[in-house]
């Protein structure tokens, strides 16, 4: 099933993942409905947060990557009206765009070919993160 996330720099080596922090636990929100996940992206900017993106992602891919990171996730199903908290995280694990560095980029290899050692592991878990 694809559901809809929110993404901040969509499509960089910067990109976060916004997530709720429900006590100790990081929570991704997948919205059944792309309408429904807009509108939560309005109400973040609304909060003076940076302006998210709506990625259609498959709901298997998210639930793998919450796993690996010890995320929980949550599918906010279609008409229900999720919320943003009133107070966000003071400090991202992302930076906006805008202040972002530039970086050259490697050469890319085939997905089943790319390698990462511990570090780089850790750099990548550390962005996609996202939002605590």
């Amino acid at each position: 099933m694809r559901v809809y996330v929110l993404l901040f720099n969509a499509g960089t080596e910067n990109e976060g993942i916004h997530t709720i922090q429900m006590g100790d636990r990081n929570t991704v929100l997948m919205f059944e409905q792309e309408e429904d996940a807009t509108r939560f992206a309005v109400l973040l900017e609304a909060q003076d947060f940076p302006a998210p993106s709506v990625e259609a992602i498959e709901d298997e891919e998210i639930k793998e990557f919450c796993r690996s990171v010890n995320y929980d996730w949550q599918l906010i199903e279609a008409g229900e009206l999720a919320v943003p908290p009133e107070s966000n995280v003071e400090q991202t694990d992302w930076q906006p765009e805008s202040e972002e560095k530039p970086t050259q980029k490697p050469t890319q290899k085939p997905e089943s070919e790319v390698e990462y050692s511990p570090d780089e592991l850790d750099n990548i878990r550390r962005r996609l993160e996202g939002l605590l």
